[in-house]
């Protein structure tokens, strides 16, 4: 478009008031800038738009047809200036979130639940799935967020986090006195016991892989559950040891439903937070982070 916005918005102005002093008043400005605009549009254009009488101006025919699409384009641009009014007026927007089952149950609903009061019109998607899966995601700028626990190399990723977990081993205390009696109290819990492990696709499965390798840890019966929550479940039940993350059983140790298997050397812990792109983060995500603060996943 080679012509300036402004001409064509006082085109349009004059074409719907069908007088100059009238849309001089509706935009401000006066007589002479209005049909000085006017003027240039023509030459511009190499047509005559209007015709005047003693009553003001009338469209040309290609007047007409210029104010049919100007028309169009103003009414359009209008709705847009409507639509973005109510998005800021309702917050409303759009937040796409990745995370493992898990970490969507113990940790992401606390700030679900505080996000949702405050800002109910925001539509929220929840991509439930694998921790490599959400980071593939966001690296391909497919979701906003990903809860993760913090990988080593997060380039180009940015990382706000949430909080710290321990991996730790648990069974009943059933489960541990049966074994002694059966094994004897000097049995090596790794190799007599059934360890109780997420399937080797998943990451923690693959960080505490990386921890029993480098304390020399071979599990000689080993069963493979798809989620933490199974594992939880079986060793509640006196399944065997399951590896577990410390604050989703804080209520079962403080009960006594479960034990604490003390290791040799413990386990690195881990930050889980939210993972996103630099240089993307939208409305629906800095109110996000806004409700992040005043959430405590304790809650």
């Amino acid at each position: 478009m080679e012509q300036n916005l402004s001409q064509y918005k006082i085109f349009y102005e004059v074409a719907k008031a069908g007088n100059i002093s009238k849309a001089a008043k509706e935009l401000y400005i006066s007589q002479p800038a209005i049909s000085k605009s006017i003027s240039k549009l023509e030459d511009s254009l190499d047509v005559a738009l209007f015709t005047r009488n003693s009553r003001g101006v009338q469209l040309t025919e290609e007047g007409r047809l210029l104010f049919h699409h100007t028309k169009a384009a103003f009414e359009e641009l209008g709705r847009g200036e409507q639509e973005l009014k109510r998005v800021k007026d309702f917050h409303i927007g759009h937040l796409k979130i990745g995370v493992s089952n898990t970490l969507c149950k113990y940790i992401l609903l606390p700030y679900l639940k505080k996000f949702i009061e405050k800002y109910p019109h925001i539509k929220i998607t929840i991509e439930s799935q694998s921790t490599s899966h959400t980071v593939s995601m966001l690296e391909q700028h497919q979701i906003d967020l990903g809860l993760i626990a913090e990988p080593s190399n997060r380039r180009p990723l940015l990382f706000q986090p949430v909080m710290d977990i321990q991996d730790i081993f648990v069974t009943t205390k059933s489960y541990l006195n049966n074994l002694y009696l059966r094994e004897g109290t000097e049995a090596d819990l790794f190799q007599t016991g059934n360890i109780l492990l997420l399937d080797k696709n998943n990451m923690t499965r693959r960080y505490i892989d990386e921890y029993m390798s480098e304390n020399h840890i071979v599990p000689n019966q080993l069963l493979e559950v798809t989620t933490m929550d199974l594992i939880i479940e079986f060793a509640k039940i006196g399944l065997g040891i399951g590896c577990v993350i410390k604050e989703f059983v804080q209520e079962e140790l403080d009960r006594g439903d479960l034990i604490h298997i003390p290791l040799e050397t413990n386990i690195k812990m881990r930050t889980v937070g939210f993972a996103y792109n630099s240089g993307s983060v939208s409305t629906a995500m800095e109110s996000f982070f806004e409700v992040m603060k005043t959430v405590s996943v304790d809650e």
